[in-house]
């Protein structure tokens, strides 16, 4: 959640600061602003809502002079969305202006210490309490005030600062939230995410925790939390800006489900090798792996729904016992975890809070931790002991199309090769495994082609305010996450159940015209949800069925259907997501909603 850049340079900043911004829109945000250093000291505006409110505001930049910036957009936390509220922060004698990331959970008793010492407050948020401990250290060494702040702090935070007495110079430091630094000719960059960079340069610098960036336009200088300064080890990113523009579609979220095919063949390929699956990053020995004897899969979100594909193929394929947590619950309990467990630990941006939370929690009790992500670089990635990414590509809609199905890909090719090495498989068995899973990019690509009908099925479903999605097995792991895909962009009311669960409580829903998507990829129960099919039928359910290409039986008791390519079995859910992405993607455009950014909802949530 939220954004910030900063610059300097020779240019104008302003303008690059709002490009940067813009580039950051995805990540969810209320209000947005700029300041500026000039030579008329700092300089700053900011406007709530979008950000062409605040462009309008400074005419596009041209109003703000001065070579050196800092900008943010806001999600709010502490205190409500408005003017006041908006970063940039300014301290009393409108010396220093901060921009901040994260939470500060001890701001309120410094706030009242402050107070008591004079300064004066003007927001409801917790990061005013920064720029006026900066003001409180200065004594002229900018850095020296930075590390007494931060040493002051408690929670997360990345920090953008500008000091109106330092021309040219800003400093950035994080803890517990992301900052990359850019790397420019005469000129430098920070951002929170590298998508705001790669417009301006591909040389990247990933901030460690308690890392503090001296920046001025012909260096960056790295310290340690204690002041010594420590190596800038520079890396190039491999994409440019135009795999983050939308390349004629009409959303970034299209965009994203067409790329899946390449997504995943970028995920797979390299990892398959002589017939075998081969984790190269994956360090666990023959003999380590023996000694596991539990599985627990943490994640949040889509990447939740993700691992719970992962806990059925892993424990059919391995025999290991494998639990699939919500991460938000997981760092608030006891788990039994020791030594012997391996905790799988999905997420898309590497950086989400409670994830974190219960990944440290486990590692804390002994767990060797296995991270999926994204972004490389990332907190999660750091903290692991492994790391496998799922080289997704940069996925700028707020809703994951190709995060979840590169993650769900990677979690096949784990209980593969987990099961490989364990001796569950036989050669013949593990051939057949790998030769479908290097079928995963064309079955996608089926899957899109195979339902042309789906914009014309979303005008039929469009108009309903609640719906149901019912599965068995992976058909439900596969329900869960299309029902979320449905509801985040579409705003409509959607839940999904253990079809199972009908007769306990959920059937008393069902009455006539209520939608009901029922997902019966899974043959070896599709007894079982034809009954649970004709149950809502006799109800009065309209019912709009996902079944394998060439099931017939459907049409028997369905009002309208949707074919998925046939696989092994344990991959269904990877192809059945497809449409149902696509189905979700129909119905929120039908309904005039913003696909992209949906309301109240963030790509990347660092805060609890």
């Amino acid at each position: 959640m939220c954004g910030i850049v900063g610059f300097t340079g020779s240019q104008s900043a302003a303008p690059i600061l709002l490009d940067g911004l813009k580039k950051l829109e995805y990540r969810g945000y209320d209000s947005a602003g700029i300041a500026v250093l000039g030579e008329n000291g700092i300089h700053m505006e900011k406007a709530i809502g979008m950000i062409k409110n605040l462009d309008a505001k400074i005419q596009g930049g041209a109003a703000m002079s001065g070579a050196s910036g800092i900008g943010h957009t806001r999600w709010a936390t502490h205190g409500e969305p408005t003017d006041v509220n908006a970063h940039p922060h300014m301290s009393n004698d409108d010396k220093f202006a901060i921009v901040h990331n994260g939470i500060i959970e001890n701001y309120a008793a410094l706030r009242e210490e402050l107070k008591e010492k004079g300064f004066q407050f003007k927001s409801e948020t917790d990061t005013e309490v920064i720029v006026h401990l900066l003001d409180l250290y200065y004594e002229g060494d900018l850095k020296k005030a930075v590390m007494k702040t931060v040493a002051r702090l408690e929670g997360a935070y990345a920090l953008g600062i500008l000091c109106a007495e330092e021309q040219g110079r800003i400093i950035a430091t994080r803890h517990a939230a992301p900052l990359i630094l850019g790397v420019g000719v005469g000129e430098n960059y920070f951002a929170s995410d590298v998508t705001a960079l790669v417009a301006h340069t591909k040389n990247v610098v990933y901030l460690e925790d308690g890392e503090i960036a001296d920046i001025t336009p012909e260096n960056i200088t790295l310290y340690n939390e204690l002041g010594k300064e420590v190596e800038v080890k520079v890396t190039r990113i491999a994409w440019d800006i135009a795999a983050a523009e939308k390349g004629g579609y009409e959303h970034f979220m299209l965009k994203e489900i067409m790329e899946q095919p390449h997504a995943l063949k970028s995920t797979i390929e390299p990892r398959i090798k002589d017939g075998e699956i081969v984790l190269d990053d994956f360090n666990l020995t023959d003999e380590d792996l023996k000694k596991i004897n539990k599985v627990m899969i943490t994640a949040c979100g889509s990447a939740f729904y993700a691992g719970s594909v992962g806990k059925y193929v892993i424990e059919e394929l391995c025999r290991i016992p494998v639990e699939a947590d919500l991460a938000s619950e997981l760092r608030y309990r006891n788990p039994l975890v020791d030594e012997h467990t391996l905790l799988v630990v999905v997420s898309q941006s590497g950086e989400t809070a409670d994830t974190i939370a219960a990944m440290k929690e486990c590692k804390a009790r002994g767990a060797r931790i296995l991270a999926i992500v994204n972004v490389v670089g990332s907190t999660i990635a750091k903290l692991a002991d492994d790391v496998v990414y799922t080289w997704a590509g940069p996925e700028i809609a707020v809703a994951t199309t190709k995060g979840y199905t590169t993650q769900v890909a990677v979690m096949h090719m784990l209980a593969v090769y987990m099961a490989r090495r364990l001796g569950r498989l036989t050669d013949e068995e593990n051939k057949a495994l790998v030769e479908d899973i290097l079928q995963f990019p064309s079955l996608i690509q089926r899957a899109i082609d195979l339902n042309p009908n789906i914009q014309t099925l979303s005008e039929k479903y469009h108009g309903y305010n609640n719906l149901f999605f019912i599965g068995r097995n992976l058909d439900y792991a596969a329900c869960m996450e299309g029902s979320l895909k449905l509801k985040e962009i579409s705003y409509l009311h959607s839940e999904a159940y253990g079809a199972g669960e009908l007769k306990h409580g959920t059937i008393a829903l069902i009455e006539k015209g209520r939608p009901v998507i029922a997902l019966a990829c899974y043959e070896r129960l599709f007894d079982k949800m034809m009954s649970n099919i004709k149950e809502v039928k006799a109800r009065g359910a309209q019912v709009l069925a996902v079944v394998l290409e060439g099931n017939r039986q459907i049409f028997a008791e369905a009002d309208d259907v949707i074919f998925v390519p046939r696989t092994n079995p344990l991959f269904n859910s990877l192809p059945e997501i497809v449409p149902l992405q696509l189905f979700a993607y129909y119905v929120a455009k039908a309904n005039g909603c913003d696909i992209d950014k949906p309301k109240n909802l963030a790509k990347s949530v660092t805060v609890e």
